[in-house]
């Protein structure tokens, strides 16, 4: 998460609204849902009072759309909300075997350990 909320960090303003619609894209994708907001929440360590918190708490997810001071918050929440998301979708549907390639990323040449 550290490393992630660096580089994101470090990136010119229209980048990370990118990468903020991208993962809730992916989020969508994993299947996340209003009842995995608390889990996500705490894992990201952001507070309850701050804008893309109460966003989420509200099942509203257009965070690109926040000012540039908020994007790194949104960054961690959303990261935060694709692992719990991702992370109940490898327990249920994956559990067996996958073809979906980043759960075996740590299988692929010059890949590091796969983390969620």
């Amino acid at each position: 998460m550290a490393e992630g909320a660096a580089r994101f960090a470090g990136r010119p303003e229209d980048e990370p609204r990118l990468v903020a619609r991208a993962l809730v894209q992916f989020c969508v994708q994993a299947r996340a849902t209003e009842s995995d907001v608390p889990e996500a929440i705490a894992r990201s360590g952001i507070r309850p009072t701050y804008t893309p918190t109460v966003m989420l708490t509200r099942w509203r997810l257009n965070m690109a759309r926040l000012p540039s001071y908020d994007l790194p918050r949104a960054f961690r929440l959303l990261v935060a909300l694709l692992a719990v998301a991702d992370t109940r979708r490898r327990a249920r549907d994956c559990v067996e075997g996958c073809r979906h390639a980043w759960h075996h990323l740590a299988t692929r040449p010059g890949a590091g350990p796969a983390t969620t």
